[in-house]
């Protein structure tokens, strides 16, 4: 780990000790935080690998994702079904063309976002917002730190989150969600783009003609 890089991001906090002290779990998450909260946007391919739990089902699929504060996204899967996922800061639009429907619900407030991808965006805080370990990783990639966040409010999509980030750039490389359940959902991110200029349009979202509009209301 470069001695310059985590202090000056964590400025009084200092991750960085000395060679043979590691950084504590807190030190780590703080500078995560800190790190993206100054990303204004970010892009990725990404592989996204789901393993259910009662069922057993498991499932690969492919796309790339944009984001960009405050509170925009769009996930675009095109492999093996296409999917697009997109939020405008106000709705979240969920549009999978097979199925000729479009899903419209609210994006959450700042202080109920916790969900990873959320955080990317600016709501939402991993310090705040969950407990934080080192966990024990027996295949942990080289040259990457990773943490267990646990929601401290229960949350329903999900109980735990693992996050697998470079020990010297800290952008995260894979991003681990598990279900009370036993499901887990995998997210591997490669082309990692950050503070690029994504234009504004890439967040618009166009309701197709006829298809089905469903809006959920919280």
């Amino acid at each position: 780990m470069r001695a310059r890089l985590l202090p000056f991001l964590l400025a009084a906090t200092s991750v960085a000790a000395t060679p043979q002290v590691a950084p504590s779990a807190a030190d780590l998450a703080a500078a995560l935080q800190a790190k993206y909260a100054a990303v204004t946007d970010f892009s990725a391919d990404f592989v996204h690998k789901y393993r259910g739990g009662v069922l057993k089902k498991e499932a690969v699929e492919r796309g790339t994702v944009l984001i960009k504060k405050p509170g925009r996204m769009r996930w675009t899967y095109v492999s093996p079904e296409r999917k697009v996922f997109v939020a405008d800061g106000r709705r979240i639009y969920s549009y999978i063309p097979e199925d000729r429907q479009v899903i419209i619900s609210e994006v959450p407030s700042a202080d109920e976002a916790t969900t990873p991808a959320l955080f990317l965006t600016g709501k939402g805080h991993l310090t705040r917002d969950f407990a934080v370990a080192i966990p024990d990783v027996a295949d942990a990639t080289p040259n990457t730190y990773t943490l267990k966040f646990t929601p401290r409010r229960r949350e329903a999509e999900y109980d735990w989150m693992l996050l697998v980030f470079d020990r010297t750039t800290l952008q995260i490389r894979t991003l681990v969600t598990g279900d009370a359940q036993g499901g887990q959902s995998t997210f591997i991110f490669s082309g990692i783009r950050q503070n690029a200029g994504i234009p504004d349009a890439q967040f618009q979202f166009t309701i197709p003609r006829g298809v089905d509009v469903v809006t959920r209301t919280p």
